[in-house]
């Protein structure tokens, strides 16, 4: 697993190096900022995993820092507070914060927070991606998001009608499958199928190659199995 960086935000000198010589023997990769401005720059060039935010500072507060990142990142913020300023703590967390650590800090508190927050994030990340993955199914150059209706090919978008969009649907979902006309409009229309409909079918069929076929005289992915009907063929 690649080390994971924090970045440290502060403009008191002894804390920002003692945690970052405290994260560094947990094995994190620290970056160190000293205002803001510069947290800002360091969140844009370095990518941090997780970032530890002091509210009072020099040229840009921690918070207006903070809503600078949440416009762009859902990463985690650890919010530091002097005890003192319990309304700091509590805007800061309504502003976006994810946890707050009070000045002084407990060293062990610290780094057992940061490991939390850093699991936490971890797994609601992987369960984000899992989610993603499932609404999206691929076929060679073809990829089809569920969520937003969409098919790409070739990463360029398609734009098909409802009725286009449930039969590419439908063949992506049964790969290499072979349907007859009637099995396809039952399927994709909800409605039974009599002599008529294989014309209706072979309209759509026709419409469809035109926008995802590369050659839509030689078709790669729907293809006629004569006598038969039709399939999607799998990559």
């Amino acid at each position: 697993m690649d080390q994971q960086k924090i970045l440290v935000v502060d403009d008191d000198k002894e804390i920002l190096f003692s945690m970052s010589k405290l994260l560094e023997y947990d094995g994190f990769h620290v970056i160190q900022a000293k205002d803001g401005i510069e947290a800002l720059e360091q969140f844009e060039k370095e990518k941090p995993d997780l970032i530890i935010l002091d509210i009072m500072m020099p040229k840009l507060d921690g918070v207006a820092a903070l809503m600078k990142i949440r416009e762009v990142s859902h990463i985690p913020v650890i919010i530091l507070s002097a005890k003192t300023q319990d309304q700091d703590k509590v805007y800061g967390l309504t502003m976006g914060a994810d946890d707050y650590i009070s000045k002084p800090y407990n060293p062990a508190e610290l780094g057992a927070r940061v490991k939390a927050l850093l699991r936490r994030y971890r797994a609601w990340s992987n369960s984000k991606e899992e989610t993603k993955k499932d609404n999206i199914i691929e076929n060679g150059g073809l990829i089809l998001d569920m969520d937003s209706k969409q098919i790409l090919v070739d990463g360029v978008e398609k734009r098909l009608t409802a009725t286009e969009y449930k039969i590419v649907k439908f063949f992506m979902n049964n790969l290499g499958r072979v349907y007859s006309a009637e099995e396809l409009y039952e399927k994709v229309w909800n409605e039974n199928a009599d002599y008529s409909v294989e014309n209706t079918v072979m309209v759509h069929i026709r419409r469809i190659r035109e926008k995802i076929e590369p050659d839509t005289k030689n078709p790669k992915y729907i293809k006629v199995v004569w006598g038969i009907g039709y399939k999607m063929e799998k990559y």
